[in-house]
């Protein structure tokens, strides 16, 4: 369990009182009165995921901790709880579909998934195309996946082709634009076993070449153990399981009649690792004071949402706004984490704000949230 020692971050205040570790007896420490998170997605090819925890501070930032890992870093990512499901990679637009009447990879050519690879696409604006992504809720445990639940016996498991998606744009772009997508990354053969209470991986392009073969343990401490097909090698990519409550990422979603589409600027929760969430929307009044006025009291414990991590979403922000690209200003969020902490959240930017070495004014993929401890 991730420890709770809350340290000052910015107000003049302090206020003492008790905060419990779940290994120490109750001791006296400085709760947070507040804090600003910068999460550091990279500017307007959004090339970062951005995992972040909300209740351990970085003494440089004086913000929220944060990992980041590129989104093409990993490829398959295999859960760690009793079910064996596999995870795509949807921040780079992958999609997979099983093949037909083949049981290992050397059945398998580019000519004989030819027609397959028109179909196995996102975001082509074909509402088809949602049979070849995960359950876009995230709740894998029970949720469905594009690559289905791996069986006991080897022979029921199928050959996939596997759509890796698309690399990080690396052109120019227009202030106040993305680009969540820059080249192809091709095409893999995979075929996914059983290996005791781990998985076997088998995978190669569709000629053959760079085969390559792994076994993948589970590892308890976190919601999943990460895979780069693409570089042949487990990686680390979420933080251990109770170490991290959101992830800013470009994620693949659906539109009702278009199948899957590609966002920008999405915000997930940790919901496979217990974080649950709400939107609170304000109908009246001004809506910075009603964050600013809202306390523990006035939780409501009956809407939060575990079952799907996208409660915050790409809900946040007004890419087409009247007065151009906005946060609004009319909601907020109220998150409990793992450990049984609550929090309000408010987005405070979507784009920079000032010209410096690292961008420009007004250009994409620089968010900025402010929240609490209630």
């Amino acid at each position: 369990m991730k420890k709770v020692i809350f340290c000052l971050l910015f107000g003049a205040s302090f206020v003492f009182q008790s905060c419990i570790n779940d290994n120490e007896d109750p001791v006296a420490v400085a709760p947070v009165q507040g804090a600003i998170g910068d999460p550091a997605v990279g500017g307007a090819a959004q090339p970062n995921q951005v995992w972040i925890d909300l209740s351990e501070i970085d003494p440089g930032t004086k913000g929220p901790v944060q990992t980041l890992t590129r989104r093409t870093d990993w490829d398959l990512a295999f859960y760690s709880g009793a079910n064996f499901k596999v995870v795509l990679n949807s921040s780079i637009m992958m999609a997979a579909a099983k093949i037909p009447n083949v049981s290992s990879l050397e059945q398998v050519t580019n000519a004989s998934v030819a027609a397959l690879k028109d179909e196995v696409q996102v975001a082509n604006f074909n509402p088809a195309n949602v049979a070849y992504i995960d359950d876009v809720k995230g709740d894998f445990p029970i949720g469905t996946t594009a690559i289905e639940e791996i069986k006991v016996v080897d022979s029921e498991n199928a050959v996939y082709l596997v759509n890796m998606g698309k690399e990080i744009y690396s052109g120019s772009i227009a202030v106040g634009s993305v680009m969540t997508g820059g080249d192809e990354r091709g095409w893999k053969k995979v075929q996914i076993t059983r290996a005791g209470d781990g998985y076997k991986v088998k995978s190669a392009d569709l000629d053959g070449s760079n085969y390559y073969e792994v076994t993948v343990a589970k590892n308890t401490a976190y919601n999943y153990s990460f895979v780069s097909l693409k570089n042949k090698k487990p990686v680390f990519i979420q933080p251990e399981k109770n170490k991290w409550d959101l992830c800013f990422t470009v994620f693949t979603n659906t539109i009702t009649g278009a199948g899957s589409y590609i966002y920008a600027d999405f915000v997930n929760n940790n919901s496979v690792g217990g974080v649950g969430a709400y939107e609170v929307i304000v109908t009246s009044g001004s809506g910075i004071d009603a964050y600013n006025n809202f306390k523990m009291a006035d939780v409501n414990h009956s809407k939060f949402v575990y079952n799907d991590h996208r409660v915050i979403g790409s809900n946040w922000r007004n890419p087409v706004g009247t007065n151009g690209l906005e946060v609004y200003g009319d909601r907020f969020y109220v998150l409990k984490d793992a450990d049984g902490f609550y929090f309000k959240l408010k987005f405070t930017r979507l784009t920079k704000s000032q010209t410096d070495n690292t961008g420009v004014q007004g250009e994409r993929g620089f968010p900025q949230f402010e929240y609490k401890p209630l």
